[in-house]
């Protein structure tokens, strides 16, 4: 028998067999629970990351307003006067 014969028969054999375990009865509403929990804690850390982000922008606009990085800073070496 081949791996995947083996496993399928494994698998029919599990489906096949006697009682299934019984559930708790508020299983599905905790799950439900548990999820829209995990929706809320994503949602709540996109909108930080999104907030993060745009503070991170509008603060380096505003050094780059302030600083002008892209100016060259003064010679402190004045060049040769020639007479």
């Amino acid at each position: 028998m081949s791996m995947p014969d083996r496993k399928s028969a494994e698998v029919r054999r599990l489906l096949e067999g006697g009682a299934h375990p019984v559930l708790p009865a508020e299983l599905a509403s905790r799950a439900a629970e548990l999820g829209l929990r995990v929706l809320r804690r994503r949602r709540v850390a996109r909108r930080l990351l999104w907030l993060l982000a745009t503070a991170a922008v509008l603060a380096f606009a505003l050094w780059a307003s302030i600083a002008h990085p892209w100016v060259a800073p003064p010679s402190s070496v004045t060049p040769p006067v020639g007479i």
